[in-house]
């Protein structure tokens, strides 16, 4: 039937090949319960029927079987010719005369190529696992979707279902427009993963032959200034990609803008390192004040008082739900952006009084989660893996004669922790879990320093000081001794440790060596 007016096309036969499985048990039913007709292929309609929905099989349209150990079995005009067909008289009268059945629905999935290629690198019949049927079934389907659906991965049978269920067994233009353009994505992208796997290439493993990313329907409302529009982006791949995106929402306030990503990106990094409740503070990408504490309440009140001034129209990221009251840490501060795994209907509601806020619902993965960083330099896409590396105990080396108590270890690696988030040249000061002071962004280590102990103030006396590479002069260090601080970590590896090393010892301060950097630029 050609679609309506409001462009609604009532789904009658469904046809379903997947390689995943996954949500099958789920599916099925919920088609079936809209009297939707469901033809599948061997293995599907196998795991479709131990859900209790029965299956046309394939086999009985095409007539053909599987041919070649399954290199062809969807690859048949009863199947792409029932896509295929144009929703019009003379379609209908041509399916008619050719003794073939309209397809409305398309469900397929194709096997997981990057998945053999990564268990079995080197292995010479890859091709045995590049699926061509599936993705003809995708891009045909995707091609006629202003009459037929296209589902090309088990994270869109929600939204599928949804659909059926508010249009009593229809789709939408709307929606089928949405799923063609993620469906060609998808294909797209498979097609440079084997490319690529076949290829092999000289790059480090696990980074592709080319990326590719696709428009986001998240809008800004300009980019770094005012005056510069700016689009989102995200990854044009399937569910494992290490440049997930970070699922979020936003809950109240005007639409976002470049930088408030940006900042987010940074206390979402940053609080993601803990799994004690945690609150980090940002201010340009960088952190102005970071704290652990007992509840979110407590951390947010120690995060906050780092550096009163530079807070001001900061963003914030907790790793805990925001339950009524714990804002309340953040009375007389101006806050941008605030955001945290859930907010409570009560936190909701004590927010809004704050007209300007921005409340956001953010996923916080933890730093052990893989991950990329992409930036441009050049007219390039610079790809990096995100710096995921944790201190181990052998990272922990003294140097100096004194060394750190339980407690000055503990503030070290929180300051480590946090240290690798700043934008280099980056020290940060801290006392137990909380930062007290935070020099970042300096083109010379002693004006970090300097700047970390001018915002930590008295504070400084008894603090840790994390420093994100190595001392290249002993000057930072006495600015530090000076200061009062107890302790210091940092990479080590300067031509002039020695001169370091003994102004430490001059100083009375604690030292320690990682042998490795965190830079962030």
């Amino acid at each position: 039937m050609p679609p309506d007016g409001a462009g609604l096309v009532r789904v009658r036969r469904a046809l379903i090949s997947v390689d995943d499985k996954s949500g099958l048990a789920d599916l099925g039913p919920a088609l079936r319960g809209h009297d939707i007709e469901l033809i599948a292929t061997g293995h599907t309609r196998e795991a479709l029927l131990a859900a209790g929905s029965p299956a046309r099989p394939a086999e009985e349209l095409t007539g053909i079987g599987s041919w070649f150990g399954g290199r062809i079995k969807t690859l048949h005009p009863a199947l792409l010719g029932g896509i295929l067909a144009p929703r019009t008289m003379d379609g209908e009268k041509e399916l008619a005369r050719l003794g073939l059945l309209p397809i409305d629905l398309v469900v397929v999935n194709f096997y997981p190529f990057a998945r053999h290629l990564k268990e079995r690198p080197g292995a010479l019949d890859l091709e045995e696992f590049i699926d061509i049927g599936g993705v003809t079934l995708a891009r045909a389907a995707a091609k006629n979707h202003p009459s037929v659906t296209a589902v090309s991965d088990p994270s869109e049978y929600p939204l599928l279902l949804g659909e059926l269920g508010r249009h009593e067994g229809a789709t939408t233009a709307s929606l089928r427009r949405e799923m063609a353009v993620r469906t060609f994505a998808r294909c797209a992208a498979y097609d440079r993963r084997i490319a690529s796997g076949l290829e092999g290439g000289s790059g480090p493993p696990g980074f592709p032959e080319s990326i590719s990313f696709r428009r986001e329907t998240l809008e800004l409302r300009y980019g770094e200034n005012p005056h510069q529009p700016a689009q989102v982006y995200r990854l044009a791949e399937p569910a494992g990609s290490p440049i997930l995106p970070y699922d979020l929402e936003l809950l109240k306030g005007e639409r976002l803008s470049y930088t408030n990503l940006v900042d987010l990106d940074t206390a979402l990094g940053i609080v993601g390192e803990f799994e004690a409740p945690a609150a980090a503070v940002v201010k340009h990408a960088t952190p102005c004040g970071v704290s652990c504490g007992a509840t979110i309440r407590e951390a947010l009140e120690r995060a906050i008082a780092t550096d009163p001034v530079a807070r001001y129209g900061c963003a914030i990221a907790v790793n805990r739900p925001l339950a009524g009251g714990e804002a309340a840490a953040l009375h007389g501060v101006f806050v941008d952006l605030l955001a945290a795994p859930e907010v409570a209907d009560a936190a909701r509601e004590e927010m809004k009084g704050r007209e300007k806020l921005k409340l956001v619902r953010a996923a916080v993965p933890p730093a052990s989660t893989p991950r990329w960083e992409v930036r441009t330099a050049l007219g390039r896409l610079l790809v990096q893996e995100a710096d995921r590396r944790q201190l181990a105990p052998n990272d922990f080396r003294p140097v100096t004669s004194r060394t750190v108590t339980p407690e000055e270890a503990e503030s070290l690696d929180f300051a480590w922790r946090v240290v690798r988030h700043a934008k280099s040249n980056a020290v940060v000061l801290a006392s137990r879990s909380t930062t007290v002071g935070i020099g970042s962004g300096q083109p010379t280590r002693v004006k970090a320093v300097e700047l970390a102990v001018e915002v930590a103030g008295p504070r400084s006396r008894g603090s840790v000081l994390a420093s994100d590479a190595f001392f290249p002069f002993a000057d930072g260090v006495e600015v530090a001794g000076r200061a009062g601080v107890a302790a210091i970590i940092q990479p080590g590896g300067s031509v002039r440790d020695t001169e370091v090393i003994r102004a430490a010892e001059k100083w009375n301060v604690a030292m320690y060596f990682t042998g490795w950097r965190v830079f962030r630029h």
